[in-house]
Protein backbone atom coordinates (compact mmCIF):
# COMPACT_ATOMS: atom_id res chain seq x y z
CA UNK A 1 0.00 0.00 0.00
CA UNK A 2 2.61 2.64 1.15
CA UNK A 3 5.24 1.72 -1.91
CA UNK A 4 1.40 2.51 -4.39
CA UNK A 5 1.12 6.12 -2.63
CA UNK A 6 4.75 6.57 -2.99
CA UNK A 7 4.12 5.68 -7.01
CA UNK A 8 1.76 7.62 -7.10
CA UNK A 9 2.79 10.92 -5.78
CA UNK A 10 5.98 10.85 -7.94
CA UNK A 11 3.90 10.47 -10.99
CA UNK A 12 1.56 13.00 -9.51
CA UNK A 13 4.69 15.72 -8.85
CA UNK A 14 5.98 14.75 -12.18
CA UNK A 15 2.72 16.05 -14.62
CA UNK A 16 3.13 18.97 -12.09
CA UNK A 17 6.54 19.67 -13.17
CA UNK A 18 5.86 19.12 -16.51
CA UNK A 19 2.45 20.90 -16.69
CA UNK A 20 4.68 23.81 -15.07
CA UNK A 21 7.84 23.65 -17.25
CA UNK A 22 5.61 23.78 -20.98
CA UNK A 23 3.42 26.54 -19.64
CA UNK A 24 6.95 28.39 -18.75
CA UNK A 25 8.06 27.46 -21.87
CA UNK A 26 5.25 28.91 -23.93
CA UNK A 27 5.07 31.73 -22.13
CA UNK A 28 8.67 32.77 -22.34
CA UNK A 29 8.80 32.11 -26.28
CA UNK A 30 5.54 33.74 -26.82
CA UNK A 31 6.95 37.39 -27.39
CA UNK A 32 4.40 40.08 -26.72
CA UNK A 33 5.99 43.31 -27.92
CA UNK A 34 4.28 46.56 -28.55
CA UNK A 35 5.16 50.47 -28.23
CA UNK A 36 6.54 50.86 -24.74
CA UNK A 37 8.68 53.13 -22.60
CA UNK A 38 11.64 50.77 -21.62
CA UNK A 39 13.02 47.82 -23.10
CA UNK A 40 15.09 45.95 -19.82
CA UNK A 41 17.67 43.17 -20.21
CA UNK A 42 18.50 40.64 -17.73
CA UNK A 43 22.87 40.12 -17.48
CA UNK A 44 24.62 37.50 -17.47
CA UNK A 45 27.38 36.00 -18.20
CA UNK A 46 30.41 37.90 -19.07
CA UNK A 47 33.54 36.11 -21.09
CA UNK A 48 37.02 36.54 -19.73
CA UNK A 49 37.82 38.48 -22.12
CA UNK A 50 35.09 40.93 -21.38
CA UNK A 51 32.58 40.48 -24.03
CA UNK A 52 29.19 39.57 -23.62
CA UNK A 53 28.47 35.62 -23.73
CA UNK A 54 26.59 34.52 -26.48
CA UNK A 55 23.59 34.00 -24.90
CA UNK A 56 24.06 37.77 -23.31
CA UNK A 57 24.84 38.79 -26.85
CA UNK A 58 21.82 37.52 -28.31
CA UNK A 59 19.61 39.40 -25.23
CA UNK A 60 21.62 42.49 -26.43
CA UNK A 61 20.96 42.28 -30.56
CA UNK A 62 16.76 41.02 -29.15
CA UNK A 63 16.79 44.49 -27.52
CA UNK A 64 18.84 46.23 -30.51
CA UNK A 65 16.69 44.73 -32.61
CA UNK A 66 13.53 45.92 -30.76
CA UNK A 67 14.89 49.68 -30.13
CA UNK A 68 15.82 50.16 -33.75
CA UNK A 69 12.02 49.16 -34.64
CA UNK A 70 11.03 51.91 -32.30
CA UNK A 71 9.66 49.65 -29.95
CA UNK A 72 10.83 51.69 -27.20
CA UNK A 73 13.15 54.84 -26.45
CA UNK A 74 15.78 53.43 -24.04
CA UNK A 75 17.43 50.61 -22.71
CA UNK A 76 18.29 49.45 -19.49
CA UNK A 77 20.50 46.99 -18.77
CA UNK A 78 20.95 45.28 -15.57
CA UNK A 79 23.25 43.09 -13.96
CA UNK A 80 26.07 42.79 -11.23
CA UNK A 81 29.70 42.30 -10.57
CA UNK A 82 30.19 38.76 -11.60
CA UNK A 83 32.76 36.59 -10.74
CA UNK A 84 34.50 36.72 -13.78
CA UNK A 85 35.62 40.48 -12.79
CA UNK A 86 33.03 42.62 -15.08
CA UNK A 87 30.14 44.88 -14.25
CA UNK A 88 27.96 43.18 -16.77
CA UNK A 89 25.49 46.20 -16.82
CA UNK A 90 28.98 48.17 -18.06
CA UNK A 91 29.54 45.76 -20.45
CA UNK A 92 26.08 45.70 -21.89
CA UNK A 93 25.78 49.32 -22.03
CA UNK A 94 29.19 49.19 -24.48
CA UNK A 95 27.75 46.63 -26.56
CA UNK A 96 25.12 48.46 -26.95
CA UNK A 97 26.94 51.86 -27.60
CA UNK A 98 29.11 49.80 -30.08
CA UNK A 99 25.69 49.10 -32.01
CA UNK A 100 24.19 52.61 -32.69
CA UNK A 101 22.84 52.88 -29.72
CA UNK A 102 23.03 56.67 -28.42
CA UNK A 103 24.61 56.64 -24.49
CA UNK A 104 21.68 59.03 -23.57
CA UNK A 105 19.20 55.77 -24.56
CA UNK A 106 21.08 53.61 -22.25
CA UNK A 107 20.28 53.55 -18.30
CA UNK A 108 23.06 50.94 -16.60
CA UNK A 109 21.98 49.15 -13.30
CA UNK A 110 24.80 47.89 -12.00
CA UNK A 111 23.05 46.41 -8.99
CA UNK A 112 21.10 43.92 -10.49
CA UNK A 113 22.63 41.36 -8.59
CA UNK A 114 19.59 38.79 -9.34
CA UNK A 115 16.10 38.55 -10.97
CA UNK A 116 14.39 39.63 -7.79
CA UNK A 117 17.14 43.07 -7.42
CA UNK A 118 16.64 44.05 -11.24
CA UNK A 119 12.75 44.06 -11.03
CA UNK A 120 12.73 46.50 -8.13
CA UNK A 121 15.49 48.65 -9.19
CA UNK A 122 14.02 48.76 -12.72
CA UNK A 123 10.48 49.68 -10.82
CA UNK A 124 11.99 52.39 -8.84
CA UNK A 125 14.16 53.95 -11.72
CA UNK A 126 10.15 53.83 -14.40
CA UNK A 127 8.11 54.76 -11.48
CA UNK A 128 10.81 58.06 -10.41
CA UNK A 129 10.64 58.85 -14.12
CA UNK A 130 6.56 57.98 -14.67
CA UNK A 131 7.18 55.71 -16.86
CA UNK A 132 4.97 53.16 -17.26
CA UNK A 133 5.68 50.45 -19.54
CA UNK A 134 8.41 47.81 -20.47
CA UNK A 135 9.41 45.09 -22.84
CA UNK A 136 11.94 42.60 -21.11
CA UNK A 137 14.04 40.24 -22.80
CA UNK A 138 15.82 37.44 -21.27
CA UNK A 139 16.16 33.80 -22.11
CA UNK A 140 12.61 32.18 -22.75
CA UNK A 141 12.61 29.84 -19.44
CA UNK A 142 13.51 32.97 -17.59
CA UNK A 143 10.54 35.52 -18.84
CA UNK A 144 7.68 34.32 -17.04
CA UNK A 145 9.64 34.82 -13.33
CA UNK A 146 10.93 38.14 -14.28
CA UNK A 147 7.57 39.40 -15.40
CA UNK A 148 6.22 38.46 -12.01
CA UNK A 149 8.80 40.22 -10.56
CA UNK A 150 8.62 43.57 -12.76
CA UNK A 151 4.77 43.18 -11.47
CA UNK A 152 5.39 43.23 -8.08
CA UNK A 153 7.59 45.87 -8.56
CA UNK A 154 4.82 47.87 -9.68
CA UNK A 155 4.84 47.92 -13.43
CA UNK A 156 1.77 46.78 -14.87
CA UNK A 157 2.35 46.85 -18.56
CA UNK A 158 5.05 44.53 -18.95
CA UNK A 159 5.47 42.80 -22.90
CA UNK A 160 8.56 40.17 -23.85
CA UNK A 161 11.03 39.00 -25.79
CA UNK A 162 13.08 36.21 -25.69
CA UNK A 163 16.76 36.13 -26.75
CA UNK A 164 17.32 33.34 -30.27
CA UNK A 165 19.81 31.26 -28.03
CA UNK A 166 19.48 28.07 -27.19
CA UNK A 167 21.64 25.51 -25.79
CA UNK A 168 21.70 21.95 -24.17
CA UNK A 169 22.27 23.41 -20.58
CA UNK A 170 18.86 25.03 -21.11
CA UNK A 171 17.26 21.69 -19.99
CA UNK A 172 18.62 22.16 -16.68
CA UNK A 173 17.94 25.84 -16.69
CA UNK A 174 13.98 25.27 -17.49
CA UNK A 175 14.04 22.55 -14.74
CA UNK A 176 15.35 25.48 -12.40
CA UNK A 177 13.16 27.78 -13.53
CA UNK A 178 10.02 25.66 -12.30
CA UNK A 179 11.57 26.22 -8.86
CA UNK A 180 12.37 29.58 -9.03
CA UNK A 181 8.98 30.53 -10.33
CA UNK A 182 7.04 28.37 -7.52
CA UNK A 183 9.23 30.11 -4.74
CA UNK A 184 8.55 33.36 -6.20
CA UNK A 185 4.78 32.81 -6.64
CA UNK A 186 5.10 31.63 -3.01
CA UNK A 187 6.40 34.85 -1.90
CA UNK A 188 3.51 36.89 -2.11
Amino acid sequence: MRRHLVGKTIAVAAALYLLAATAIAIDGASDRVFVADTIIVLGNTIEADGQPSPRLQARLDKALELFRLGKAPRILVSGGFGKEGFDEATVMATYLEKNGVPPSAIVTDSQGLNTAATAVNAGNYMHSHNLHSAIVVSQYFHISRIKLALHRAGITQIGSAHARFLELRDIYSLAREVAAYTVYYMKR
